[in-house]
């Protein structure tokens, strides 16, 4: 895979590439054509290519816990069950309620696509409280599960062109996936309550595709490193697979620098800078996904469960079959 940083609707930093045929093309708002080897351009078949906007989740009430505190130690457990803890699966303060209201309304005015709005084909959500807090004041009312768009009756953003001329813009489908969820173990903030009590809370977001009810991946161990690199890549790889070609992916802080970490070595140094920062909460950061063809076809792993301590969140297994009916 490759990545381009995306803003204003034009490709504003590219990697090196082997040499290709000159061609230009022209797609999806944007274009771009292929110089000399030695130009430090790449160029990839529009066919190939997803804009994807990677939004970090608003400010949380674990957020404000660390910068009073000066540290992470108020996200440990301690002597109590990590769900117990007041910060467990950390809620949004009004202050990110705010932050997400301020991007709605930047998106509502940003063109994008031919339209004067930017528009979202999918929404990729963390099954996290706070990312779907942050999907729901930004993106609002979501499209039905297993509604088809064209039955979808939404509409643009108000005083735009095209609400005034009654265009019918279809609410996003909002998807739930596990593998973009927050580096997970060790801080209370990163494990999730039952699926079955977030569902409750956002009926209208798509959870079909979240194999576990109970957090199965929370432990007491942070995750490795290496293996969060890997499930962010394994992420891409599925983002690839979707059909879609403008997608926004709610997700966190650490989960993006393992992720963009692993890119921008053939950009210059502010390029490189800018796409591996710490992303602040709430900050949209949109990209263009390019696959380079020799992913496509492949089998993509399915997410397990870590192996290591047993969570302290875990309800206990039913062993008696017969009490199961």
């Amino acid at each position: 895979f490759c990545l381009f940083t995306f803003a204003n609707n034009k490709l504003n930093t590219m990697a090196t590439s082997k040499p290709t045929m000159p061609k230009g093309m022209l797609d999806d708002g944007f274009e771009y054509t292929l110089g000399p080897p030695s130009s430090g351009f790449s160029i990839f078949l529009a066919s190939r290519t997803k804009k994807v906007h990677f939004i970090r989740h608003a400010e949380g009430y674990h957020n404000v816990a660390t910068s009073e505190t000066g540290s992470n130690e108020c996200l440990l457990r301690g002597n109590i069950p990590a769900k117990e803890h007041p910060l467990y699966d950390s809620r949004l303060t009004s202050v990110g309620i705010h932050q997400a209201q301020q991007l709605k309304e930047i998106l509502a005015h940003r063109p994008s696509g031919g339209r004067s709005f930017t528009a979202f084909d999918l929404v990729v959500v963390s099954p996290l409280t706070r990312t779907c807090e942050t999907a729901r004041h930004i993106f609002g009312r979501a499209r039905t599960p297993g509604s088809p768009a064209f039955l979808d009756p939404g509409q643009a953003p108000d005083g735009t062109p095209e609400h005034q001329a009654g265009i019918p813009v279809p609410a996003p489908r909002i998807l739930i996936r596990e593998e973009c969820r927050e580096r997970w173990g060790h801080y209370v903030c990163d494990g999730r309550r039952p699926i079955s009590e977030i569902a409750a809370e956002f009926p209208d977001f798509d959870f079909s595709e979240v194999r576990h009810n109970e957090d199965v991946f929370y432990t007491e161990d942070r995750e490795d490193s290496d293996h969060c690199r890997e499930r962010s890549m394994q992420f891409l790889e599925w983002l690839n697979s979707r059909p879609e070609k403008c997608i926004a992916v709610v997700t966190h802080s650490s989960f993006l620098r393992h992720l963009f970490g692993q890119f921008g070595d053939s950009l210059n140094q502010q390029d490189k800078d800018k796409l591996q920062r710490l992303a602040g909460n709430c900050e949209l950061r949109s990209v263009v996904l390019c696959s380079h063809g020799n992913k496509e076809g492949s089998v993509i792993k399915s997410l397990e469960p870590p192996r290591g301590p047993a969570s302290t969140i875990r309800v206990p297994s039913v062993h008696n079959l017969a009490a199961l009916g």
